[in-house]
């Protein structure tokens, strides 16, 4: 079992950046990928990013390409989010994640999820 619990989120300008966070309650988090999705107001959960449990590998969607960055520190289990030229459309709740694996893409491979925090871009 894996618990994730996410902070950072707040209220930022457009252009403006935020770091989100991921801590997990498990001792074996370095044997997890991560992945980070967020749900906008009406829409959809969209899958964002993703890392390998060694930190290795990352995927990012076209939409924030260039403007996230995801890094991990597996002594500290903890997965960071690094949001920058931030959007209104980046306004949403973000959600840290684990597959049952080392790695994904695939969303529907995430089964432990944290509670969330909200992203607000102002215009």
């Amino acid at each position: 079992q894996v618990q994730l619990v996410e902070s950072g989120g707040g209220l930022v300008q457009a252009g403006g950046s935020l770091s989100l966070s991921c801590a997990a309650s498990t001792r074996t988090f370095s044997n997890y990928g991560i992945g980070w999705f967020r749900q906008a107001p009406g829409k959809e959960r969209e899958f964002v990013v993703a890392i390998s449990s060694g930190g290795h590998t990352t995927y990012y969607v076209d939409s924030v390409k260039g403007r996230f960055t995801i890094s991990r520190d597996n002594a500290k289990s903890t997965v960071r989010l690094q949001m920058n030229s931030l959007k209104p459309e980046d306004t949403a709740v973000y959600y840290c994640a684990a597959p049952r694996r080392a790695y994904s893409t695939s969303p529907s491979d995430y089964v432990y999820w944290g509670p969330g925090t909200h992203v607000t871009v102002s215009s």
